[in-house]
């Protein structure tokens, strides 16, 4: 049961995005691509899904109390949309980023209210152990000020927070044959993918990494610039149970997907929706032209424009999620 009151609040403006057909894409012979366009939530991210969900199930179970802290280290996406739904709610959130993070992020954060805790790093680039570094300094907070630690990469409540974009799926497309989805925490993922069981859908679902990273097929990271994917070798909310098929798509095609989705579509993504589209794009080859595959546009390119994605970002990698 929701905590949120009856009238309609931000909290309310969470979700039940619109399906968009991307025509360009595909050849006369393949199946249609569709994305779920979560640019449109508060925070222009899916995160905010995850968010809600994270936040609504620690207070349900009492794990926070009204007017007690949050605290989470992000990169940016997944930052915002608890900072959304912290100051929604009445939570003070702090937040551990670095500095390699883009500027735009890190003034969202703040702007939702954030207190914003910046590490710093060699040359404004990220380091192996910097995840481990932002992590410890999130557990010291939560030590030094009882804050709730939503831990987004293990907290599987967000799983609950991603079933009910399985469920839109369902209604918008029941013809659906493929759902497609990059994997970061995994939690968009399996969440959908639990949807898509549970409702016994005939749908294949597959997950999508970086070729530059395979924490899916070899359970190793390397460095890509697609920002709030392959950031943990074996993510652990990552059931294999629950998905069909990999595919390993090369940054740059991810890369290139995304500014063809802006100049045919008019529609401004991030990486990772260039990494779904392209490797929904295969799908679309194998299932034939009355087939379906949907994927997700994750977020608005809008805060990727300081970090060159549509005009040079091959040279760069990504700094956490």
């Amino acid at each position: 049961m929701s905590l949120r009151n009856a009238a309609p609040t931000t909290l309310d403006a969470v979700g039940d995005s619109p399906m968009i057909d991307l025509p360009s894409v595909v050849g006369d012979d393949d199946a249609s691509v569709h994305v779920k366009w979560e640019g449109g939530n508060p925070t222009g991210s899916l995160k905010d899904r995850m968010a809600l969900a994270m936040v609504e199930a620690a207070r349900e179970r009492g794990d926070l109390e009204p007017g007690e802290p949050v605290v989470e280290f992000t990169g940016g996406s997944t930052g915002s949309s608890l900072a959304f739904v912290c100051a929604a709610l009445d939570h003070p959130f702090s937040v551990v980023t670095a500095d390699c993070v883009a500027d735009e992020k890190i003034a969202s954060m703040r702007a939702l209210g954030a207190r914003v805790e910046v590490v710093e790093t060699p040359n404004g680039a990220p380091y192996d152990g910097l995840f481990d570094d932002l992590r410890a300094e999130a557990d010291r907070i939560a030590e030094e000020t009882g804050a709730y630690f939503t831990n987004q990469f293990e907290n599987a409540d967000q799983l609950d927070g991603y079933r009910e974009l399985g469920a839109e799926i369902l209604a918008q497309r029941p013809d659906v044959d493929e759902f497609v989805m990059t994997v970061g925490t995994g939690g968009c993922a399996m969440g959908t993918a639990r949807a898509l069981r549970a409702a016994d859908a005939d749908v294949r679902v597959s997950v999508v990494e970086p070729a530059e990273s395979p924490v899916l097929t070899d359970g190793t990271t390397g460095e890509h610039s697609v920002q709030g994917t392959a950031i943990v070798g074996s993510p652990p909310l990552v059931d294999p149970d629950l998905y069909d098929r990999v595919y390993t798509i090369p940054n740059a095609e991810g890369i290139e997907r995304a500014r063809e989705i802006a100049t045919e579509e008019g529609l401004l993504v991030g990486t990772s929706t260039g990494m779904n589209v392209a490797a929904a794009a295969r799908a679309a080859a194998d299932h034939g032209p009355d087939g379906t595959v949907v994927t997700v546009a994750c977020d608005t390119g809008l805060k990727y424009l300081s970090e060159g994605l549509y005009d040079g970002l091959e040279g760069s990698t990504f700094c956490l999620v």
